[in-house]
């Protein structure tokens, strides 16, 4: 079998679904968010990438502050509301039961069994997007979404975005332990 040349955009990977969490002109306002990943270990930092024309950009620009609530399965509807109506034209402030922890402008999801609250240390600006580099301050979940103190994935129930054909998915069965499994092809060598 041999290898063809795809597409070229970023799209290829599933990405775990989000809802990014800020103060649009102080109106509690929440964004359906994939583009995410660790950044920096110690600090502990995230990077978020949100498109320039979204009110949640400038939101983050404004407050140097934002969240990140993972959604489970049960909430693929309202998260979805989330992504194609604009915080800018929409009131989605009611949608959710909404606390806060140390920062007082990065709301956060009642409902959302993992929430993390950033401080803006970095931005980055790009063609048509903005990166966004922010140092978790707060990890908040419940006894019943962890497994030793740890987040559980099939407690928490989260779900992936697929694109480009437009899908969400639930995340399955483990495969296998990470800094584990692979040890013994090192122990061959």
């Amino acid at each position: 079998m041999s290898k063809i040349t795809i597409e070229k955009n970023q799209f290829c990977l599933p990405w775990t679904q989000t809802l990014l969490g800020s103060l649009v002109n102080g109106k509690v306002n929440f964004m359906a968010l994939d583009w995410l990943t660790r950044v920096n270990f110690q600090p502990a930092m995230l990077g978020i990438c949100v498109g320039k024309g979204h009110a949640s950009n400038a939101a983050i620009r404004q407050t140097g502050e934002f969240s990140v609530n993972v959604p489970t399965v049960d909430m693929v509807g309202v998260t979805d509301y989330c992504g194609i109506v604009s915080g800018a034209k929409e009131d989605k402030s009611g949608l959710f039961d909404v606390f806060y922890g140390e920062l007082k402008s990065a709301p956060l999801i009642r409902e959302c069994p993992l929430n993390i609250e950033c401080r803006l240390v970095q931005t980055v600006d790009l063609p048509t997007n903005t990166l966004f580099i922010g140092e978790i301050m707060n990890i908040y979940s419940e006894e019943k979404y962890l497994e030793n103190g740890k987040p559980d994935v099939k407690k928490i129930r989260p779900f992936l975005l697929t694109m480009p054909d437009n899908r969400f998915w639930s995340v399955g069965e483990q495969v296998g332990n990470a800094w584990k499994d692979g040890v013994k092809f090192k122990e061959k060598k």
